[in-house]
């Protein structure tokens, strides 16, 4: 897993995972203790205009949330490669917008995979997955950092 907080990340608080890819982003958020991650939105990229970033923003002050969550796919053998490179650009442009709200990476290797195949094995046809599969893969990618979090309150 990969991270870029600083360690000193708060607890408590919503947070939002968002799974970036080249035509759609996926949103989930979490509930204020940081134990359930549940989807909220399949946004459409828009590279022209940000509409998406925007859009990302807006829920970010909405809900008041602490830490925003970038999955970060990185290949088989753990290299960046373009989507990585790509999702990094995506939340540097997010980081941007939310200031001083934190963005954070996490490896999120197969996790659209682990949400088709979810999807599949539910009966959830492959033209109607397209529409949720974004949402899912962040549900993911956020309930990896929950679990994270969780780790280190009960070291504490």
């Amino acid at each position: 897993m990969t991270s870029t907080g600083s360690g000193s990340e708060p607890l408590g608080g919503v947070r939002l995972a968002i799974d970036v890819g080249t035509v759609r982003v996926g949103v989930a958020r979490s509930d204020p203790h940081g134990i359930l991650a549940t989807p909220v939105a399949t946004l459409a990229r828009d590279e022209v205009r940000g509409s998406d970033l925007d859009a990302v923003r807006d829920l970010v002050a909405e809900l008041a949330v602490v830490e925003v969550v970038v999955g970060l796919p990185r290949t088989l053998r753990g290299a960046v490669g373009a989507a990585a490179t790509a999702a990094r650009h995506y939340g540097k442009l997010l980081a941007d917008r939310i200031a001083p709200v934190p963005v954070i990476y996490i490896d999120e290797r197969l996790t659209s995979v682990t949400a088709n195949r979810m999807l599949a094995d539910r009966g959830i046809r492959e033209k109607s997955r397209r529409s949720v599969v974004d949402q899912a893969a962040a549900v993911t990618i956020l309930q990896i950092r929950l679990d994270q979090l969780a780790a280190l309150r009960s070291r504490r």
